[in-house]
């Protein structure tokens, strides 16, 4: 709901900005001529389309609206960041962590992280769409396929090893066997490359509980021994994988493998 009334908020804003605007040289020739300053008045209103091409601008206002409201989870199921979120909560669970670093400090990690890893995908969208488009060199669709040609690219390329998720939903949906990267719907390639990203990031977290699950055992088993039963084990296995951690440089290290990853 908050959302709702922020986006309509924006909307007025923007409208009302519009209009200053175009009111500005009338509102300068009153200042220098020292008549009185009038207050333009805002009129929005919902009326009937008179034709269809201006139901056509409506839908595509609502469109536009609907991308903007989704670009959130655009952001997150089409980029490198749920890869590297997802790790980056399993390495805090990993080292017993519960509030250090906090979750908007990993996710914000996560996002720049993102950035640097798709700056080259969103160059190329911009020269390809944004820009043409802003020239008039362009129409609207031409400009979403520019746009959505180098994040197919991407997602594709994440798979090309391991393509069983693009043959499982092309099978669920009844399609037949792609030949090329075309022939594969974006509808498609989405869910599939969620599935992937969503593998990948529980295998490498897998690999990095491990060193860890050995500390801790070999705490617990300490623990054990000299009859300190009562003693939680975490609490003395934490400092020790933190050690670890530090010692390793862990921050760089699982960095550098992350950005490696995506080729």
């Amino acid at each position: 709901m908050n959302k709702k009334y922020l986006l309509i908020f924006f909307l007025l804003f923007l409208t009302t900005a519009q209009v200053f605007s175009q009111q500005a040289p009338a509102l300068q020739r009153q200042r220098n001529t020292g008549s009185p300053l009038t207050i333009p008045f805002v009129d929005i209103t919902v009326r009937q389309p008179e034709t269809n091409r201006e139901v056509a601008l409506s839908i595509q206002l609502l469109v536009l609206l609907s991308i903007i409201a989704l670009s959130p989870s655009i952001i997150l199921l089409m980029t490198s960041f749920l890869r590297i979120s997802i790790v980056f909560d399993f390495i805090k669970r990993a080292l017993s962590l519960q509030q250090v670093p906090p979750n908007q400090v990993l996710l914000g990690i996560a996002l720049f992280l993102t950035l640097f890893i798709m700056w080259p995908t969103f160059n190329t969208i911009y020269e390809s769409s944004f820009k043409p488009y802003s020239e008039g060199a362009i129409s609207t669709e031409e400009m979403y396929r520019a746009a959505e040609a180098p994040l197919r690219l991407f997602m594709y390329n994440q798979m090309k090893g391991n393509p069983e998720n693009i043959r499982l939903f092309m099978k669920l949906r009844g399609l037949a066997k792609p030949d090329n990267l075309a022939d594969v719907p974006t509808y498609v390639l989405i869910p599939a490359f969620v599935l992937n990203e969503l593998t990948i990031a529980f295998k490498i977290g897998i690999l990095l509980f491990i060193p860890f699950i050995i500390i801790d055992m070999v705490v617990a088993s300490t623990l054990m021994s000299m009859g300190m039963i009562m003693l939680p084990p975490v609490m003395i296995s934490m400092p020790f994988k933190l050690i670890l951690f530090v010692l390793v440089d862990g921050w760089s290290l699982i960095t550098a493998q992350l950005i490696g990853s995506f080729g």
